[in-house]
């Protein structure tokens, strides 16, 4: 066959027609805001940064790549979402289990399936949840109630996620926007099981804005409507610069700002306080069906932080899980005393630590209180003289007694 100069050129154009058309296709798959190629954009990110040394060279480079991470992540969650800086993010719109709210504070059981979240909850609260050899035994989120020390802790039995939850694999989405939602966390884990389940657990929390024992940074973060980016740290070799600041804001499109640190934080810190919309919830780590390991296991397992070993099946340790979960809540417990009589030590005002002003026990007796409160008197640790004489802004202890006295 003998191929003339006018076919090459048809054929030639053919092939580039071709080639342009496919090149056509294949860009606007990657530029849709579809979930598989925003997870590959992820991918891709998470493995620029892996290739990519950590110094202070690399510094706004990294700074630059986790801003974008973080707008991802955001978006893959809330794709209504805007791509605007400080806004909140869908990780806070996120559809959990419709489940009231009941109690002083709320327990999640977060796990993977079959690691004795259900048996836990039946044991402790009396409440039925079904449980058996096979996974994904809980499809749906079932409370319970335990009362400890005159408070009521609410604990829910959350369906067992599976890793990729925080990118929509089974009922993980739902499951952990019940979780932050949560006063406490308790990741169940199988003590026959790798360690690495804590850490995969772990990352699927944190890919949808929660943070396990971490304290909000102390960043302050104030936009302006000129002067460009400042920068200060109270730190003396503090681990972020001036441009990796620049380069996290400029993707955020923030081009004016003044940020303080006041202690030593890293990029991470700072776009979690860009975004906005992160949690910073306690965890306890449950480390269930001790009874199938050795003494000497356990007592290394014992002195690991945030650990409690238990047995769910044989009850052994539960009361020490609920101790170690009362501690970890920080709950104030107040005592009403009305004029003329004694003290009302069965049914305690439960507060949080950060909110346990005067101003707040009224507003949990009733949002109307404040309006007519003339002061307070106090007996308890709070306070040197018993009774004294308090205004709206004391803060409270532990265990006080409060009588309000209101205006005539």
């Amino acid at each position: 066959m003998i191929v003339t100069k006018t076919k090459k050129r048809e054929y030639l154009i053919a092939s580039m027609t071709s080639s342009l058309n496919f090149s056509h296709v294949k860009v606007g798959l990657s530029d849709s805001t579809g979930n598989m190629s925003i997870m590959q954009r992820i991918k891709d990110i998470e493995d620029e940064m892996a290739r990519t040394q950590k110094n202070k060279a690399t510094s706004a480079h990294l700074g630059m790549l986790k801003a974008k991470l973080a707008k991802l992540r955001r978006d893959l969650l809330d794709p209504t979402g805007g791509g605007g800086g400080g806004g909140g993010g869908g990780a806070a719109k996120g559809e959990g289990f419709d489940v009231n709210k009941v109690g002083d504070a709320r327990v999640g059981f977060v796990g993977f399936p079959s690691v004795g979240k259900s048996t836990l909850l039946t044991k402790l609260t009396g409440t039925y949840s079904e449980a058996a050899s096979y996974e994904f035994t809980t499809l749906t989120c079932i409370p319970g109630i335990v009362r400890y020390r005159g408070a009521k802790l609410q604990f829910l039995d959350l369906p067992g996620i599976i890793e990729g939850a925080k990118d929509g694999k089974g009922r993980g989405r739902q499951v952990i926007s019940t979780a932050r939602t949560c006063d406490l966390i308790l990741i169940v884990l199988d003590c026959l099981k790798p360690l690495t389940h804590k850490r995969i657990i772990e990352k699927e929390l944190e890919g949808f804005g929660i943070r396990l024992n971490k304290k909000a940074p102390n960043i302050t973060f104030k936009k302006k409507d000129k002067g460009g980016i400042t920068f200060s740290s109270t730190a003396v070799n503090p681990k972020i610069d001036l441009d990796a600041v620049r380069a996290v804001c400029a993707e955020y499109r923030i081009m004016n700002a003044d940020i303080l640190c006041a202690d030593d934080y890293d990029i991470d810190d700072l776009v979690d306080v860009i975004e906005g919309s992160r949690v910073y919830i306690p965890c306890i780590y449950a480390v269930n069906k001790i009874d199938q390991i050795t003494l000497e296991e356990l007592n290394v397992m014992d002195k690991l932080p945030h650990y409690c070993p238990i047995c769910a099946f044989h009850e052994w340790n539960l009361d020490g899980l609920v101790e170690m979960a009362w501690e970890y809540l920080d709950l104030v417990r107040v005592y009403t005393k009305p004029k003329g009589k004694l003290p009302d030590f069965n049914e305690p005002v439960v507060l949080h630590r950060g909110r346990c002003s005067v101003e707040d026990f009224c507003n949990k007796l009733h949002k109307n209180m404040i309006k007519s409160f003339k002061y307070a008197l106090v007996w308890g640790q709070s306070v040197r003289h018993r009774p004294q004489r308090v205004g709206k802004d004391h803060i409270l202890m532990d265990e006080d007694i409060v009588q309000i006295v209101k205006k005539i």
